[in-house]
């Protein structure tokens, strides 16, 4: 996608590392960002045996967590400071079996809003210098007001 687009935080970049740092689900998967600018976020998952279903295959679970979590980094590089993304609906394609040494997932936003952004998201399997197409989401992601974190 060609669409410029411009942060409304300038800290966006610390905003998007944390999402990534201070999510445990998403640290156990491995998930790491690899590439992010105003408006798309690429990550990286290198993956293990515990990734895997029952016939060897990226389990979809990940799969769906991957696009959902880097979709959602792709909408939050657009939102204000104060601001988190929450998804409110996905659809995720499984478009071949998953396997391969890593997952790549590259999400981009469609259309930002003030509320609510829309973002698509190609997860592929990567084996080597070959990658594969294996899901397509899209994503569907309200733009809410931060709440202070509890302390129990």
């Amino acid at each position: 996608m060609t669409t410029q687009f411009i942060p409304a935080n300038p800290d966006w970049r610390a905003t998007i590392e944390a999402l990534f740092q201070q999510a445990p689900f998403i640290q156990s998967l491995g998930c790491r960002i690899i590439e992010m600018t105003p408006g798309s976020v690429s990550t990286e998952v290198p993956v293990h045996a515990h990734h895997l279903q029952h016939n060897g295959f990226v389990h979809a679970g990940a799969q769906a967590t991957l696009a959902d979590h880097t979709s959602g980094a792709a909408a939050a590089t657009l939102m204000a400071a104060g601001c988190n993304v929450l998804t409110i609906e996905f659809k995720i394609s499984l478009l071949a079996p998953a396997r391969g040494d890593r997952l790549i997932c590259r999400a981009e936003v469609l259309k930002p809003g003030r509320s609510v952004s829309f973002v698509e998201a190609r997860v592929f399997a990567i084996t080597g210098s070959e990658q594969k197409l294996v899901s397509h989401a899209t994503v569907s992601l309200a733009l809410v007001q931060a709440l202070a974190k509890s302390s129990g």
